[in-house]
């Protein structure tokens, strides 16, 4: 391994595109620090440390965000608008038929979507920057009293600053992931993510270590030498289920058909066509999760108003507790439920069996035993529903296994949460698509691969 990582940085032009990339990540992590300027630094720690509904919901967002949303930074939204914007162009070229046809255009198509998602990113990021800065400033008082009028209200100068400035920050972000695309190595915007969830690991991890001896300890407060041994090889076990149904993939056998040019006879080879088992990634799992949170963070809202009705607080509170607390049966059997919809749902937006029979029937392939066209469409529409069942279960054992350590354990959620969920699929993906990128320009220059024996 020592010797294929050598290899890797003798060649000049791998080499130049690491150390680029890095140094994009480096920036990427200093503005990530800086707070706005109007910011009461205390009182944003209190608020953090009580951990209100609405920081939590923050917490939970951040993780596909490439942001601290409970910090207010000067990339405080992340890259979540650009994620947002993507999202919803790419929802609205399966039903506008303009989007479509953009699609089908090739290179020239794609580069015009990807402008028409720069425009919406600046849309969103003004629209969420207002509205994240007045949840925050306004309803929580964190503005230094130097910003605030004399009614306790913040500038309205200060707030153009602060939301222009927010604005820049998640373009600039962007910018970071376009120019690690080009000029980099690996996927910009998916290692910004990475980033962001591989910083929170040291202060999981110390805050872990601070309360563990290490020693056999036994049932207690006190974690034992035996909690740590049981957590390594349970992390080692889940990465390797992560690993293979990551790269798990159904084959269906294809056949080309036979073309004759002259004395030469071209085609009529077989070949496979790949369906991948987690068709939707991790996207079923950011929308179940968020999902869940918004009706705890509502209902917080709402409880106020029926304080002198005893009856209607008592259910607000027991309901708030269902989609609040983690550990509970009924939020465990929502969080799968909702799992299983929105794999099927985002399956369905994403895998399209008609225009992949079409692409095969235009290409003279067809699927032994099932003629091109309308059958073909069926069988792929079949298979796609069975394997996203599996890929879906997957997903809701590694949504639940945080929850299973922390209260199996008594691990800390902080450190229990990189034992699966959202963070572990995104890391985990980024990592075999940069070795896989890797591994081209070694293979380019007859090396043997970083996971080749």
């Amino acid at each position: 391994m020592w010797e294929k990582l050598r290899v890797v940085f003798t060649i000049p032009e791998l080499r130049q595109k690491i150390f680029l990339t890095l140094i994009m990540l480096a920036v990427y992590r200093v503005g990530y620090q800086i707070p706005l300027p109007m910011i009461d630094q205390v009182r944003l720690a209190q608020d953090i440390k009580e951990g209100s509904g609405f920081t939590a919901l923050l917490q939970k967002v951040s993780v596909f965000s490439a942001a601290d949303l409970s910090q207010i930074t000067i990339f405080g939204l992340g890259i979540m608008p650009y994620i947002s914007a993507s999202i919803i162009l790419q929802l609205l070229g399966s039903v506008w038929p303009p989007l479509e046809e953009l699609k089908k255009e090739g290179e020239s198509g794609r580069k015009k979507i990807n402008e028409y998602t720069r425009y919406l990113t600046v849309f969103l990021c003004v629209i969420q920057s207002t509205m994240y800065l007045n949840t925050r400033l306004g309803a929580q008082g964190l503005v230094s009293p130097d910003f605030l009028n004399d009614a306790g209200h913040l500038y309205w100068g200060w707030q153009l600053v602060a939301v222009l400035t927010m604005t820049c920050g998640t373009i600039f972000v962007m910018w970071l992931g376009e120019q690690i695309d080009e000029f980099g190595i690996g996927n910009g915007i998916s290692l910004l993510i990475m980033a962001g969830i591989l910083a929170q690991m040291p202060g999981a991890a110390n805050q872990f270590f601070q309360n563990m001896s290490w020693e056999l300890t036994g049932p207690g407060n006190k974690k034992g030498i035996e909690t740590f041994l049981i957590l390594i090889v349970l992390f080692c076990a889940v990465v390797m289920g992560v690993v293979f149904i990551t790269l798990g993939q159904r084959r269906i056998p294809t056949q080309s058909a036979k073309h004759v040019r002259g004395r030469k006879v071209f085609g009529g080879t077989r070949q496979y066509l790949p369906l991948r088992l987690n068709q939707s990634g991790v996207m079923p799992i950011i929308f179940a999760s968020s999902l869940l949170l918004l009706p705890s963070f509502l209902i917080g809202l709402i409880i106020p108003s029926f304080t002198e009705n005893q009856a209607v607080n008592s259910f607000l509170y027991t309901l708030q507790g269902i989609f609040t607390n983690s550990t509970s049966y009924v939020h465990n059997l929502l969080y799968v439920l909702l799992i299983f919809f929105f794999c099927y749902f985002w399956t369905a937006i994403s895998f399209n069996p008609k225009e992949m029979s079409e692409n095969l029937r235009d290409f003279g392939t067809f699927i032994p035993g099932y003629r091109p066209g309308k059958r073909t469409e069926e069988y792929l529409e079949k298979v796609m529903v069975r394997i996203t069942y599996v890929g879906a279960a997957f997903l809701a054992v590694v949504a639940i296994v945080p929850t299973i350590v922390s209260g199996w354990l008594g691990v800390d959620p902080g450190m229990a949460s990189f034992y699966g969920g959202t963070g572990l699929l995104i890391a985990v993906s980024v990592t075999f698509d940069l070795i896989q990128k890797i591994d081209s320009h070694l293979v380019m220059r007859d090396y043997r691969g970083l996971l080749e024996s």
